[in-house]
This record gives C-alpha cells, structure tokens and sequence, in this order.
C-alpha cells in the first residue's frame, strides 16, 4: 500500500494523522502543502485514491480510515 499525505506544520488535524499512520506503523510520504498549493488537509492518497480523514466538526475518523486502510475487519 502506497501513502502519501498532504499536510502543513502548522496544522492540528494533519498532526493527528500522523500520529494515526505512525502509531500503525504505516509508512507514508509527507508533502507540505505550503509547496503545493493545496488548501484542504489533511488530505491521504492511498494507492492513488483521494481520502478525506477527517470529517469539520467531527474530527479524524478513526474508523473509517482503519477500515479503509485494512487495520480492522
């Protein structure tokens, strides 16, 4: 499975997943969207598939993205 996640320092919800694909020891790509130019993050690629993890006013969805990435089920 191929990871890359589109995130900026200085962003709360791109440091949850982080913490997410680090604590299942899943490797990834990061790319500052600072060089991008890409606003809405965090963002995932995951095998070249575009996924939201996080839901405003609901926060990181935890088991979506497990279920999505094969960590439950």
């Amino acid at each position: 499975m191929q990871i890359t996640l589109y995130s900026a320092f200085w962003c709360p919800d791109c440091r949850v997943a982080r913490r997410f694909l680090a604590k299942h020891n899943l490797p990834y790509t990061e790319i500052d969207i600072e060089t991008t130019g890409k606003r809405a993050i965090p963002q995932l690629v995951v095998d070249g598939e575009w996924i939201q993890p996080y839901r405003p006013g609901e926060g990181f969805l935890y088991e979506e993205m497990s279920e999505r990435l094969g960590l439950i089920g």
